[in-house]
This record gives structure tokens, sequence and C-alpha cells, in this order.
């Protein structure tokens, strides 16, 4: 059969047996003992520590218990083991919060849908996480027709970032100012003399929520919460 065959290529005799000439030169190959093992310990090291090991951390503990290894190899064997580091999200605090004080009293009690709109609004101060850093949002929102009719951003959350805010409001929606009623959290923002002054000036009412129940102010939290999962 040797002589017979001997002037036909492999891809000729592939052809003539119908099968791909790939079949010809595969050689079957088991994984190697070495590598398994590598995986359950990558595995046990993950259980471990929570999850906290990204490569780099990994392939010093392998190192550590022996294995000549890098950090190539490393990767590539937690992509076959399935195990991803878990990063914890920065935690985000307000610079220099200070102490929160209380001016005026809850007179909305959570009445979220008035019927006359410019008479009820609603203001609050949330933090957004950008390329530069931390920005802060203030918004406006009209309780009636639940429109964010006033908002500013900036990169300091102080009483000046919700005066701008509610500027925004007032020009925007011309209300008349005497009958219009804002409600807000204690934050020092709106505690300040500067936004209470203005309030002042343009004879609003100031209501705010109880101290520490964020519910009283519901319809503002819910928006930032809805603003910050927004999918893009």
């Amino acid at each position: 059969m040797k002589k017979a065959y001997s002037h036909y290529t492999v891809s000729e005799l592939c052809q003539i047996l119908n099968v791909p000439g790939s079949s010809y030169y595969y050689q079957a190959r088991e994984s190697s003992l070495a590598e398994s093992e590598l995986i359950t310990q990558i595995k046990d090291i993950a259980q471990e520590t929570g999850n906290t090991y990204g490569k780099r951390r990994m392939q010093v503990e392998l190192t550590s218990l022996g294995h000549d290894i890098g950090l190539y190899r490393t990767a590539s064997l937690m992509k076959k083991a399935d195990v991803v580091a878990i990063r914890p999200m920065r935690k985000h605090y307000y610079p220099d919060a200070g102490k929160e004080q209380s001016y005026a009293p809850n007179i909305l009690k959570r009445q979220f849908n008035p019927s006359t709109h410019n008479t009820h609004m609603v203001g609050d101060i949330t933090y957004i996480r950008t390329w530069q850093g931390w920005s802060y949002l203030a918004c406006v929102m009209d309780l009636s027709t639940k429109e964010i009719v006033g908002y500013s951003l900036s990169q300091t959350p102080n009483a000046q970032l919700a005066v701008e805010a509610l500027n925004n409001a007032i020009k925007y929606k011309q209300p008349d100012t005497q009958g219009l009623l804002f409600h807000s959290d204690q934050g020092v923002q709106y505690s300040a003399s500067l936004f209470r002054s203005r309030l002042s000036e343009l004879k609003i009412t100031q209501s705010m929520s109880r101290r520490g129940n964020c519910w009283d102010n519901a319809v503002m939290e819910r928006f930032f919460r809805s603003f910050k999962n927004r999918k893009a």
C-alpha cells in the first residue's frame, strides 16, 4: 500500500478519502495536570480573598506557593477559571458638609400632586462622577408637572449652586413668587443664609423635610435615581 500511494500528496489522499486535511495533522492532547491544579488553586485563592485579587496580586500569591508563572499566563488561567476581581466603587463624600440645621417647617407634608403649576417646587442636589472628578447637580422641579424647571452644575456643592438652580427656574417659569412654596431637605446648601436670603428677597415660602427623612422629598429622590440609572 505504501508503494501504491507513495506518489500521492497528503491533500490528494484526504480528498480521495473525503476527510479534512487538518485531521491528518491533528494530535489529541489532554489538558496538563499542572494547568488543572493551577486553575483549582486560582479558584481557591479567589474564594478565600472574596474575589478581590486581580492578575498581579494573584501572580504574587501563586509565586509564593512555588509556581513559576508570569503575569500573562496568570491572566489567561484566571479567564479559564472564570475568576474576575471585584473592584468596589469609590465612595463619595460631600466636602465640608458641616452641621445641618432646620430653618423651616415641613409645610409640604408629602403633598406631591398639587392641582396648580408654578406654585409648588422642590429642589435637591446630587453628585455625578465624571472624568474630571466629582461634579454636583442642583435641580428644581415643578411638582404639578414633574418637570425639571431649573438646574445648575458645579464642582462645588455650596449654597451658590442651589441659588443658581433656583434663579434658573424663576427665569424660565416666571411664577408669582409670593404664592410659591419651595421645599427641600435640611442640607446645608438650603439652610445657608445665602439661599434663605434669596427666598426672602423673592418672598418665596420655604418648606423643609424632617431631618433624615428622605421620603419627605421622595419625588426628587426618585428623579435622581432614574437619572443616574438611565441607559446610554
